[in-house]
């Protein structure tokens, strides 16, 4: 997948204030690589000219301009780091090895102090005129492996505020992580850094990850199926591009010829589990609302960026934003469960917390299409009933925003079935759940499901036909469903007896 544009995003801010970029995005999105692909263009130690030449960069204006043109210095930090464990160490190593190079390649220039790497880079700089383009990859790796240990963090942040403030030297620092810049009080540490993130990748978002457009000719091209690998691996959206897929598990997908969940298997459940336990009023709550297909709110400007200070939900929320467990909509500031393969994980990992109503609700959720297409009316409210009972402990339980929750909930399985929208309540005591057919699953019935509160099921069925929802039943491209192909559900909550009642129709 040809993403070497980026390369002509990078040739405008070469030289210029805006050269400091801080590119964060989830493990395997593709970060090392596309810091390996800005190396070979740049670094003037090799002619990378045949590699880049039937790509769209080449036809930037910019191409011949700054090809092979530069001294480059790629650090990956997690390799320094996990060779000592030991931060002092690790700068010593890394200083020495880049100054090696320096006084290798440079043995002409007169250096000041020849172990210390910011002076010697600038004695190159003032006596050659010749600058350096800094790649960082795994920038963040000891904020992810030293968690809680503040003062190493500020003495690695000290280390590379050193390198690159006020530095003449360097052309360009492109940095890339999980996390942003950690932040102490209100102020970043790097703060001559743009960021790029999960929560705004500004100019960069297209880059993120691939975008519909790419999975579309890659489904062509591999004869796979566009509308189940959107299911399984869509789901980051920003304003810039539309929707950016997981590279990762779509490139799997398409080399083994099989949906599956390849991006979990890079980390354990357990990562997802510790983030979900943490003690906050609230949270379990809100990851069922997000597991039953609800957006929440956050403010995503408060994180510190690291990953163990956290003062609210929205603090949780960010973290798992960055590390790719949660979709962002920053025009809404709402975060949301992305796709089924990350929902996948987070039910892997409340069973893992034992969480068991909410395990069981959605074990329970085959049986409960099943009977749903089968009409069985009875079962379907014995269904509800037991799922809201068992998770009245977690939701509000008289309350109709959590009925809606429970119905949606129950219904887990019927994702895998069909695109499903859901009309919160506005206040009146009712919730609309509209299923639509996937294009591979067709012969599926679609659904209205709609819900009354200390009302009737009668009154629910009548008024999904005083809406007209059978006659305008064009959403999201369904046209109005066949006869025979259209069931209308009516659920109603009895607020007294706790009990659901249901009535089911073909229309």
């Amino acid at each position: 997948m040809d993403k070497s544009d980026i390369i002509s995003v990078l040739n405008k801010k070469l030289g210029s204030p805006q050269r400091f970029l801080c590119v964060s995005r989830p493990r395997r999105f593709g970060k090392t690589m596309a810091g390996e692909m800005v190396a070979a263009y740049y670094g003037k130690d090799c002619d990378s000219r045949e590699m880049f030449k039937d790509l769209k960069i080449a036809q930037d204006p910019s191409f011949e301009t700054h090809l092979n043109n530069y001294n480059v210095i790629f650090l990956n930090i997690q390799k320094f780091w996990s060779k000592t464990y030991d931060l002092l160490k690790m700068k010593e190593n890394l200083q020495s090895s880049i100054l090696w190079d320096l006084q290798e390649q440079y043995s002409s220039v007169r250096y000041f102090d020849k172990t210390d790497l910011t002076r010697s880079l600038s004695d190159i700089f003032a006596q050659t005129g010749e600058g350096f383009i800094f790649i960082v990859d795994e920038w963040d790796c000891l904020f992810r492996e030293v968690k809680g240990e503040p003062d190493i963090w500020k003495v690695y942040l000290d280390f590379l505020r050193n390198l690159f403030k006020d530095a003449e030297y360097a052309e360009m620092v492109y940095m890339t992580g999980i996390l942003p810049i950690k932040k102490y009080g209100s102020h970043s540490a790097l703060n001559m850094f743009t960021e790029y993130s999960m929560t705004d990748p500004l100019e960069l978002a297209e880059f993120v990850g691939f975008t519909e457009s790419e999975v579309e000719s890659l489904c062509k091209r591999y004869n796979m199926d566009f509308d189940e690998t959107k299911r399984w691996y869509d789901g980051y959206r920003f304003p810039e591009v539309g929707s950016i897929y997981s590279p990762k598990s779509v490139v799997e997908a398409m080399l083994h010829k099989k949906f599956n969940t390849y991006w979990n298997k890079t980390e354990t459940f357990e990562a997802l589990k510790i983030y979900i336990e943490i003690n906050f009023e609230g949270l379990r709550e809100s990851v069922v609302r997000l597991l039953a297909g609800d957006r929440i709110v956050i403010n995503p400007n408060k994180f510190s960026n690291d990953m163990v200070t956290f003062g609210s939900i929205d603090d949780v929320f960010t973290l798992l934003v960055h590390l790719g467990y949660l979709g962002y909509d920053s025009e809404n500031q709402e975060v949301f469960i992305p796709n089924s393969e990350v929902s996948t994980e987070f039910v892997n990992a409340i069973e893992g917390a034992n969480w068991k109503p909410v395990v069981d609700a959605i074990k329970a959720s085959d049986q409960l299409i099943q009977n749903t297409w089968q009409k069985n009316a009875t079962e379907v409210a014995e269904a509800i009933d037991t799922a809201h009972i068992e998770n009245a402990s977690i939701l509000s339980y008289n309350n109709e925003n959590s009925l809606a929750c429970i119905i949606s909930l129950a219904y887990y399985s019927a994702k895998k079935y069909y695109t499903i929208i859901r009309e919160l309540p506005t206040g009146k005591g009712f919730a609309d759940l509209v299923f639509l057919p996937r294009p591979n699953h067709a012969d599926k019935p679609a659904m209205v499901v709609e819900l009354k509160w200390d009302k009737s099921t009668d009154s629910a069925i009548q008024q999904i036909k005083e809406k007209r929802y059978i006659a305008g039943f064009v959403v999201a491209g369904f046209k109005t469903a066949p006869p025979g192909q259209l069931l209308l559900v009516g659920i109603n909550y009895d607020k007294e007896t706790k009990k659901h009642e249901c009535v089911i129709e073909v229309a």
